[in-house]
């Protein structure tokens, strides 16, 4: 997908972690995952890779390695605000998409990145995408945890939320139920990350979801069923164990 609407990643990085301090420097397999990430971005058809962090360490290892990287104010509430301080930076144009790829998610698919991203360029009614998976038992479906979505026939977010959604009305979660589960990957559009911080929601604040601001403010998510669906994320050491585990069979 390497073309005139080829994408960005941005790969937000943020040294301090309740539950695992200094995960982007965690190694797996010999490596710090924050460049395990970095290296699955680079083989997407984003024409660049940029990792945004507050924190020095993390700066010089990823220079070290030879990676694009910039360093933002240390004060962003979430890694959306630290790509726009990028997107900023950069001075990246307003059509321009920009794909936000966590940081703890070194088993994310190439699929993964290109396929949000070339949701986004081909819908110019939305002006964010991301994926989702079906919830394939009812302990998923309960879990709040696990962010549930319900899209529309077009493929837009309705709401996304930590409760059971759809709810079952006629009886309990099982055979013939169709859920969805929300997979963290975002792209958004550089002209609207601009104006997203002056943006506010009351959906946001009682469910802890961000792109709940969005849909507050009347704005079109378009959400996909994921191609491939991505191995665990890394929140804590049994995580880490787990996903070297993974990398090195």
């Amino acid at each position: 997908m390497q073309n005139e609407d080829s994408f960005r990643v941005v790969i937000p990085a943020r040294y301090q972690s309740t539950r695992l301090p200094g995960k982007p420097l965690k190694l797996i397999a010999g490596k710090e995952m924050v460049l395990h990430v970095y290296e699955k971005a680079k083989q997407s058809g984003a024409a660049e890779v940029v990792i945004a962090t507050d924190d020095q360490r993390i700066f010089n290892v990823a220079q070290n390695a030879g990676a694009e990287v910039c360093l933002t104010a240390s004060d962003h509430e979430t890694g959306t605000d630290r790509l726009v301080e990028v997107v900023q930076t950069r001075g990246w144009p307003n059509d321009v998409v920009v794909v936000n790829v966590q940081g703890d998610e070194p088993l994310i698919p190439v699929d993964c990145i290109n396929q949000v991203a070339e949701n986004l360029i081909q819908r110019p009614d939305a002006v964010m995408s991301t994926l989702a998976a079906e919830i394939l038992n009812k302990e998923e479906y309960e879990d709040p945890n696990i962010v549930k979505v319900v899209f529309n026939s077009k493929g837009m977010a309705m709401y996304f939320s930590r409760s059971p959604i759809p709810y079952y009305r006629d009886g309990l979660y099982g055979d013939g139920c169709i859920s969805y589960r929300h997979i963290g990957i975002y792209a958004y559009r550089a002209g609207y990350l601009s104006g997203y911080q002056k943006l506010s929601s009351r959906f946001e604040v009682v469910e802890k979801l961000e792109q709940l601001r969005v849909l507050d403010n009347g704005d079109l998510i378009h959400v996909d069923v994921a191609r491939e669906i991505p191995g665990p994320g890394v929140d804590t050491p049994e995580h880490l164990a787990q996903v070297e585990a993974i990398m090195l069979e």
